[in-house]
């Protein structure tokens, strides 16, 4: 994501073609953001200004944007190439920080062929210090779904497991808010960025590396790479568990991660009403596609907590959740309530686990925990827990 690479050839050269702004960015800071990368050489020697890899180039508030377009086997050469546009871009006058992308549609690998041992070349295995990886998802969004993944993220890491969360929703990031984040992450070795550190998890999130105000305008293939690139390029170091928050659908995110990662499961959370229930239902059928077993489904808000006379309330309906995780055959993890609590918990970026982890809720969502962890286990089999 952020590295120094090779010295672009010259500061300035021809309009890049097909690069097309998607802001209302002052035209003179665009107009030598395409000056300056246009004379970066391609790794066949011509200039990137005469070619038309160049999309989505945007400036909102001093950070520029944009996608190089390549073909999935042209990755490695590509890598040299970003690093010079990014370089370009930093000198700039008013330009504070740089985000490059490289972009493919790679399609599903069917029947991918096993590498061969000893080889050189091969690439290290992305999460390869990662136990287990595991997506929280819910098919639609206002569900819950980011609260519940850090709370049990959180229950996790009481329960003695060392433990990641991975933001993978561009569009609507809500990992900085839920934990607290502020700055930016720092730099590893290479070009890897070294995750977030709050209430003893590691994260990473796009929260993190825009602008709180920025907003996302990218198609799937970015948002495709972008995601590649927070699983690959992040030094994630020696996990038990990295707990993957999912944007809402059934799309590009999903697929990149089921193609970038070996996920060992996924938790489906909805809340009790039919509304909710068929994009969650979409969700387990999606998952049951790409050979992903669903480790169970949550119920949330499936009651409201009166927090003056504790009397409860099933606003959006009670126990929907529960009778598609018996249609599916796959475990029902529990139903937790909505309380004013957890979201004052949550919109103070001090998450309730981590507040109270003792009290009723945090008991819930470790007694949640404890379940996906056995069956994790079982599936595994016996295995060293990651060193804290």
């Amino acid at each position: 994501m952020l590295g120094n690479g090779p010295r672009a050839i010259s500061a300035r050269g021809q309009p890049l073609k097909n690069c097309k702004a998607m802001s209302d960015s002052p035209p003179d800071i665009l107009d030598d953001a395409r000056a300056a990368i246009a004379s970066v050489a391609l790794p066949d020697g011509t200039a990137l200004g005469g070619s038309t890899r160049v999309s989505g180039l945007s400036l909102n508030g001093g950070r520029v944007s944009l996608s190089l377009t390549i073909k999935p086997e042209e990755h490695e050469a590509f890598v040299p190439v970003r690093d010079a546009v990014e370089e370009s871009l930093r000198a700039l006058p008013g330009v504070n920080s740089v985000f490059v992308v490289l972009t493919a549609d790679t399609p599903p690998v069917q029947n991918p062929v096993p590498p061969k041992l000893g080889n050189a070349n091969a690439r290290p295995k992305p999460l390869a210090h990662v136990r287990h990886v595991v997506a929280v998802a819910s098919g639609k969004g206002g569900v819950g779904k980011s609260t519940t993944t850090v709370n049990l993220a959180l229950a996790f890491r009481a329960l003695g497991w060392k433990v990641g969360v991975l933001d993978a929703d561009i569009y609507g990031p809500s990992l900085p808010t839920l934990l607290g984040l502020t700055g930016k992450p720092a730099k590893g070795q290479g070009r890897n960025l070294l995750p977030m550190q709050a209430y003893g998890l590691k994260a990473m999130s796009m929260g993190v590396l825009v602008d709180p105000e920025t907003a996302m305008v990218w198609r799937g293939p970015m948002i495709m790479s972008a995601i590649t690139q927070m699983i690959s390029d992040v030094d994630w170091g020696a996990l038990d568990l990295l707990l993957v928050d999912m944007p809402p659908g059934t799309g590009d995110a999903q697929l990149a991660l089921a193609q970038g990662t070996d996920l060992a499961g996924a938790i489906i959370v909805s809340t009790p009403q039919d509304l909710a229930l068929v994009d969650a239902r979409r969700g387990i059928t999606m998952f049951n596609k790409v050979n992903v077993p669903t480790l169970g489904i949550i119920e949330n808000m499936s009651q409201f907590i009166c927090p003056d006379c504790g009397s409860q309330h099933a606003i959006f309906g009670q126990g929907g959740a529960e009778r598609e995780a018996a249609r599916f055959g796959v475990p029902f993890l529990g139903a937790l309530p909505l309380s004013m609590e957890l979201r004052a918990a949550s919109d103070a970026g001090k998450p309730i686990l981590a507040r109270d982890p003792d009290g009723p809720l945090g008991q819930l969502y470790q007694t949640m925990a404890r379940t996906v962890m056995g069956a994790l286990e079982r599936k595994a089999g016996p295995q060293v827990t990651a060193r804290h």
